[in-house]
Parts: structure tokens; C-alpha cells; sequence
């Protein structure tokens, strides 16, 4: 079973470059993501998403590579490699994977104009290795399908930055 888990950040880079330390983490065999996807909010307020995989580009390629084979038979390969990608392309739109979209687009309206959240489903996590990473990045968790016991956590992570600065301006010097 995958785990929800975002994060809201002040700027996109911030949540993009959080991506790729994740997407770095994971070639480390360190986390498993499902999805991973940046929503960010304009300042018209429609939401953008940055999604890693794209089905209706995959479904126009798997498409025209089928619409030409089949093209092939008939002996009109362009008419059929026309007619693969653009049904392709229509299945690819309809399918959503991952993350559902609607919800995501939901979820990011909460945030103010020019703020970024980051959804992660991840599907496996060795948490004492991937919390560090979160350290000191400015996010701020949202929403979480966790258990309070690892959202503490997380929310530990995000805040470590801010609460070491506190610290050091409460003690006596």
C-alpha cells in the first residue's frame, strides 16, 4: 500500500528541487515513489501540474507505432500511423496515473499565488535516511497519510531548520 504525503513550498524551484533529491534518493534504493508531482499555483489562480510522466505522450508514441503497423497491412501506413497516435493520444488523456489529478488541482488551490506543493505517493521508505534529506527545506507538510507517529516525524524534519534558529536566539549567550 502507497503513502500521500505533500508539502507545501514559498516558490517552485524549492519544491522542484525537492523532487530531485527525492528522484536522486531513489536511485539509491532508498525510497520507492509511485507519483511525484509539482502543482503550482498562478497568480490567476488556475493550477499548473508538473508531472514527471506524460500517458497522452506516451499514448499518441505506443499509437502511431501501432497505427503504423497495422497501416502497414492495409498498405496505408501514414493514414493508419495518423489514426494510431491520435486515438493513442485520446486513451493517454483519458487515463490518469499516479496521483489522481483532480485532487491534486483541489488541494493546490489552498496555497497562495506563486507557492508550489509537492505530491509524493510513495510506496516504500527507509525513513531514517530519507528524513535528513527533508532537513532545512523551507516545506511545510499539508496533508499526509501516515500515522501521527511518522507525520511527527516529517513535520520534525521540515521545521529542523526554523527551530535551530530559535534555539540559538533563546539560549543565553
Amino acid at each position: 500500500m502507497a503513502d500521500l504525503v505533500v508539502i507545501s513550498f514559498p516558490t517552485e524551484k524549492q519544491a522542484e528541487d525537492m523532487r530531485s533529491k527525492l528522484i536522486g534518493l531513489q536511485r539509491e534504493y532508498l525510497i520507492e515513489l509511485g507519483d511525484a508531482v509539482v502543482a503550482v499555483k498562478q497568480p490567476n489562480g488556475e493550477v499548473k501540474l508538473n508531472q514527471l510522466f506524460s500517458p497522452t505522450l506516451a499514448g499518441a508514441a505506443g499509437g502511431t507505432l501501432w497505427g503504423t503497423l497495422i497501416g502497414l497491412i492495409f498498405l496505408m501506413p501514414l493514414a493508419g500511423a495518423a489514426i494510431g497516435a491520435a486515438s493513442g493520444a485520446l486513451s493517454g488523456k483519458l487515463t490518469d496515473v499516479g496521483i489522481n489529478d483532480q485532487f491534486m488541482k483541489d488541494v493546490a488551490k489552498e496555497l497562495h499565488a506563486g507557492n508550489a506543493a509537492l505530491f509524493l505517493l510513495i510506496r516504500k521508505v527507509t525513513a531514517d535516511k530519507v528524513l535528513p534529506a527533508l532537513e532545512g527545506s523551507g516545506g511545510t507538510l499539508m496533508r499526509s497519510s501516515f500515522d501521527e507517529t511518522k507525520e511527527a516525524k516529517i513535520r520534525e524534519a521540515l521545521a529542523s531548520a526554523h527551530a535551530a534558529i530559535a534555539e540559538s536566539g533563546a539560549k543565553p549567550a
